[in-house]
């Protein structure tokens, strides 16, 4: 069975603006800021690639990206669960 190529088509635009009130009203107005999905808001898996763990009980931010079926050029929705530089650690 063949696997589907998906890539994520993420341009900013209303979803990072959702995620960055998010962080004003979690972190205050100097971490949003700070804000850049290119270098400090990740997934998960994406803290964790870059070698940091998400602190113990921390919430996730929920926004969408978009996705892009590199087969059929179709895109979708798909909901993402984002932590901000505030809920990691780096790990030694």
């Amino acid at each position: 069975m063949k696997t589907k190529k998906l890539t994520s088509i993420y341009k900013g635009g209303r979803t990072a603006l959702f995620v960055k009130a998010e962080i004003k009203d979690r972190f205050g107005k100097e971490e949003a800021q700070k804000y850049d999905p290119t270098k400090n808001c990740f997934t998960f898996q994406g803290w964790k690639q870059r070698g940091y763990s998400v602190n113990k009980g921390e919430k996730a931010i929920k926004s969408i990206t978009f996705i892009k079926d590199e087969e059929t050029g179709d895109t979708f929705p798909r909901t993402v669960c984002l932590f901000a530089q505030p809920q990691v650690n780096k790990i030694n």
